[in-house]
């Protein structure tokens, strides 16, 4: 495990909040910067948000690369009124849309630092912020070792290029081979409406530019304890992945569930869904059976962390925020 030696005063919590907004502001710039910003009535210093969880002898870091806001209207299944009702019950509504985060996930055991999506990297809203999370952990993209894609829609690769170069060069990168096939297939790239045109675009840079690309078959392990999970729906090839160990499960579940309108109903969808039936199909398997297991999960759009539960409560399914602060 590296020597987060930026994180003096969080290495003295368990695990826990890392630079994020419960106290304010400056874990991470230290707390002269916060009392400078108080004493002189500026704006609060920019805090870069990290959380941690332990599972067994994994630690898994929850980072973000920014926010979007997504018109109601983005919301096939509801009108956008319905969507906009919903986000206001949940004191979640923005003038703009509902507001997406973009999770990645650090997945380390002392040997081998795992990432688990690269983020929009600026090519959606405010994004474009996980080099700095990973510099707040005292790493550079070429210290990490494989990078996994869910799937190749832009907010999830486009951190893999950067200046037309390869941005995490000693990586080996994970994408399921029908995802690869369906972004790198010109007819399909052809009928694509406008707004997936820039993944199509990205995803022939990805290929281009990753000699250490492995196409993954179906659900398999990355390394021991890290599997990969078939999420099929959202798009060919979507995935999902299992970090587990010494009892202990997390699954991180991408674009499984969208704030908002999930786990609550199954048949909302997201503009960019290219099989709404199928994936109405997974999340109807995947809902029910998350609740009765109690599953830890991951998704990339919930409010950061984006840790939490499906729960069942009086025949409807919620999203839980799960506990994950100052974990013993």
């Amino acid at each position: 495990m590296p020597k987060l030696s930026r994180r003096a005063f969080a290495s003295a919590l368990p695990l826990g909040l890392l630079g994020g907004s419960l106290l304010g502001g400056g874990m991470i710039e230290g707390s002269s910067a916060l009392a400078a910003t108080l004493d002189t009535g500026k704006a609060p210093v920019s805090v870069t948000p990290l959380a941690q969880i332990r599972i067994g002898r994994f630690t898994v870091t929850a980072l973000t690369d920014g926010y979007a806001d997504m018109p109601y209207n983005y919301f096939p299944g509801r009108t956008a009124a319905e969507v906009e009702q919903a986000a206001v019950a949940q004191f979640t509504a923005r003038a703009s849309g509902v507001r997406f985060l973009f999770n990645q996930y650090l997945v380390e055991d002392g040997e081998r630092r795992i990432l688990i999506d690269a983020g929009a990297a600026g090519s959606i809203g405010q994004t474009g912020r996980l080099p700095q999370a990973l510099a707040a952990l005292g790493l550079q993209p070429g210290q990490i070792d494989a990078v996994i894609v869910t799937h190749m829609h832009q907010d999830h690769m486009g951190g893999l290029v950067l200046g037309g170069k390869n941005n995490y060069p000693n990586a080996e990168l994970y994408i399921d081979r029908r995802d690869v096939a369906h972004w790198t297939d010109p007819a399909k790239r052809s009928g694509a409406p406008d707004y997936l045109q820039t993944s199509f675009e990205m995803a022939d840079e990805v290929v281009r530019l990753y000699p250490r690309l492995q196409t993954i078959d179906g659900e398999r392990e990355i390394v021991p304890g890290v599997s990969i999970v078939d999420l099929t729906g959202h798009t060919p090839g979507h995935i999902g992945v299992r970090v587990e160990d010494g009892g202990q499960s997390l699954i991180m579940v991408s674009d499984m569930i969208f704030p908002v309108v999930h786990p609550g109903a199954t048949d909302v969808f997201f503009l960019f869904e290219q099989d709404p039936a199928a994936a109405k199909s997974m999340r109807d398997r995947f809902f029910p059976r998350a609740a009765s297991e109690g599953a830890l999960i991951a998704a990339t759009h919930m409010p950061f962390p984006g840790l939490g539960r499906v729960v069942a409560d009086r025949g409807q399914m919620r999203w839980q925020v799960a506990d994950w602060g100052l974990q013993n």
